[in-house]
């Protein structure tokens, strides 16, 4: 379902990948080849939701903002099942693992990795290429260039596997 809120409207783009049972709320925007998959939620009711390009956002998860933070998705990023990000910001190609919270205000750099589970409180700010595990998350090493140059690669792959839920071959 897609539905404004307001003047507040969404924008897709043609590329994009709407699954079902998806809800689209208010002021978002998803990006050239990103997909959202079934039973998510981008709610931009108080604030902006984005979804960069080829970006994927994975089954049954939550995207939100608050008054004073949006929810801003770079590009090539991957965010696993049942995760939920809300007013924060995920820098491009980061994987974020299944079932993940990251609270108001953090910032995940460039190529970082969250693990499965972690909870990133409010206001933290994760450098570049970091490895991030653990409630409340901690960095717990830095990633080398050649593993988190992985991270784009399942962005690429759930480009491939949305194309063809919309007949297009790769």
């Amino acid at each position: 379902m897609i539905l404004t809120y307001g003047d507040r409207r969404p924008s897709i783009a043609p590329t994009a990948f709407i699954a079902a049972g998806v809800q689209i709320i208010g002021g978002v925007e998803i990006g050239d080849k990103a997909s959202v998959l079934f039973n998510s939620v981008l709610r931009g009711d108080i604030n902006d939701v984005r979804l960069g390009v080829c970006s994927n956002i994975q089954d049954n998860s939550t995207l939100h903002v608050a008054d004073e933070w949006p929810c801003i998705v770079g590009d090539f990023v991957t965010v696993g099942h049942g995760v939920n990000l809300h007013g924060c910001r995920v820098e491009d190609e980061v994987v974020v693992g299944m079932g993940a919270i990251i609270m108001n205000g953090v910032v995940v750099g460039y190529q970082s990795i969250v693990g499965a589970g972690a909870l990133i409180p409010p206001d933290t700010k994760i450098p570049p290429r970091s490895l991030v595990v653990g409630v409340p998350a901690k960095v717990v090493r830095q990633l080398p260039e050649s593993e988190a140059a992985g991270n784009k690669y399942w962005a690429e792959k759930y480009v491939k596997v949305t194309r063809k839920y919309l007949g297009i071959t790769p």
